[in-house]
């Protein structure tokens, strides 16, 4: 299921007539607090939401969102400026297109975002519960667990950290994090990495200066560190 928040009728009607044709469910809604109830009522695996909305702003509308929903975002905006990317991305979207964008492209996202990471699977056969100091991941699961406490990640997150604690002795780059966990036929560039990497360590109460558990490589990428 896609949910389209988006306040014009007409290019809404354009993007889910195009998701339709491409096999996904689709609803939309045309305002922020009607995006927040559909959300909840519908459980999308997907999201396609318009910052520009009449009533809450859509970085709002996202922030309420993640309270209770790991499902993943796609931000459409006309705003052009680097802030606001930023900004969408450090409260939990998993990428954006600027307007006018190519419907086609959009749907590509969705495809991309929706094929399943393939850390995931790979990791779960294990059945294994991986402990570094005070971090749990338990990846058959899907959970992870900081000083008993669960931790609310996105899949991102939670793919990139899965990622490097399977093979905590490796250091990954950006492109090969993209690889496995955003998928090869990913169209996004570096830079998300390291915007949900900073994510993910807010989380686990650490910051790239004082790192315990995503240590940053120069000149690389990223390692897991022992907690």
């Amino acid at each position: 299921m896609v949910l389209v928040v988006e306040d014009e009728a007409a290019l809404s009607d354009v993007v889910q007539a195009y998701l339709a044709k491409a096999g996904y469910a689709t609803a939309g809604a045309r305002s922020g607090l009607e995006a927040v109830e559909r959300v909840r009522a519908l459980s999308p695996d997907v999201i396609i939401l318009d910052l520009g909305l009449p009533d809450l702003d859509g970085l709002e509308v996202l922030r309420r969102i993640r309270a209770f929903s790991d499902c993943y975002v796609l931000i459409t905006t006309a705003r052009s400026e680097e802030v606001d990317r930023l900004v969408g991305l450090s409260v939990g979207a998993d990428d954006y297109l600027t307007k006018p964008f190519s419907v086609r492209e959009l749907v590509a996202r969705v495809h991309a975002v929706l094929r399943r990471p393939r850390v995931e699977s790979g990791i779960a056969s294990s059945g294994t519960v991986l402990t570094f100091g005070a971090l749990e991941i338990d990846a058959t699961a899907q959970e992870v667990r900081l000083a008993g406490r669960p931790l609310p990640l996105t899949p991102i997150e939670r793919g990139l950290l899965m990622t490097l604690s399977h093979s905590p002795g490796q250091a990954f780059s950006r492109r090969q994090l993209m690889e496995i966990v955003w998928g090869d036929s990913w169209v996004g560039d570096d830079h998300l990495v390291d915007v949900h990497i900073a994510n993910l360590r807010r989380k686990l109460d650490e910051t790239a200066e004082y790192p315990r558990f995503v240590i940053t490589v120069r000149g690389i990428g990223y390692r897991m560190g022992k907690g």
